[in-house]
């Protein structure tokens, strides 16, 4: 078996998870793979790859999958440093990342990969993708390098989830080569990354992705709408300003 194999089958099995916003075991995957392809994969298979990749069924009842799950030497879990310290005064020092899913019509899926200050709330950069291969979070990191240029914070950090994107060694590299601490929620803790998890919340409430026809046409809602969100939509937390406006305001002070 090969890692690309496993990469591949991976990332067939992550998409009918987060269609299923995690609430489906091996078992429900099972069911779905047959559906979807036409002939069935391995059980065992489907929870080797769901404990080598870490996705696991979002339930009450306690995993006996999870506590299975181990960071390799190869996909490195770190520390969480941020650790819920989202009231941050200094803009460029704290950034979070995630990335989210949108379905559109014709059952179609993108991925949207995103990078907020946590200081000023301003998204700093994003990718949208059809893929989940790791030329996303490759793209977000160089928009975020582009976004940040010479005003490098002396104590920038950039915090993740466990995802498998943000373990793997080539993005723990690039994050080091950026000059970015890195920090990861620690697992199973969504309010870990709380204000990544708030705007893609609000994002898909306020914006008609499920109605595009395209990619095309989604990736102008995801553009109109950052446009939107960074300079025009004025936040009461933030002193009635944009976000934009408010990082100028920051600076300023």
């Amino acid at each position: 078996m090969s890692e690309e194999s496993d990469y591949q089958d991976y990332l067939f099995l992550k998409e009918i998870y987060d269609q299923a916003n995690g609430k489906i075991g091996y078992r429900g995957l099972y069911m779905k793979v047959a559906e979807k392809a036409g002939q069935p994969m391995n059980h065992k298979k489907i929870l080797r790859l769901m404990r080598k990749f870490q996705f696991f069924a979002k339930v009450r009842r306690a995993n006996p999958y999870r506590t299975l799950a181990k960071a390799t030497e190869a996909h490195r879990q770190v520390p969480n440093h941020l650790k819920r310290q989202f009231k941050q005064e200094e803009p460029g020092k704290t950034f979070v990342t995630d990335i989210t899913y949108l379905q559109i019509q014709g059952g179609k899926t993108a991925y949207l990969s995103c990078v907020k200050d946590v200081a000023t709330r301003e998204i700093v950069a994003y990718e949208l993708s059809t893929s989940l291969r790791m030329e996303i979070v490759y793209r977000t990191l160089s928009k975020l390098e582009d976004f940040i240029g010479n005003r490098l914070h002396p104590e920038a950090m950039i915090h993740s989830d466990q995802g498998f994107h943000y373990t793997h060694p080539e993005y723990q590299s690039r994050v080091k080569r950026m000059g970015l601490l890195q920090s990861m929620s620690r697992r199973g803790n969504c309010l870990d990354n709380a204000p990544m998890e708030s705007f893609f919340g609000h994002m898909k409430d306020e914006i008609p992705y499920k109605q595009a026809n395209s990619i095309v046409e989604l990736k102008r809602m995801v553009d109109d709408y950052m446009d939107h969100y960074n300079n025009t939509r004025k936040q009461w937390t933030l002193k009635k300003m944009t976000p934009a406006a408010y990082r100028s305001h920051l600076i300023a002070a």
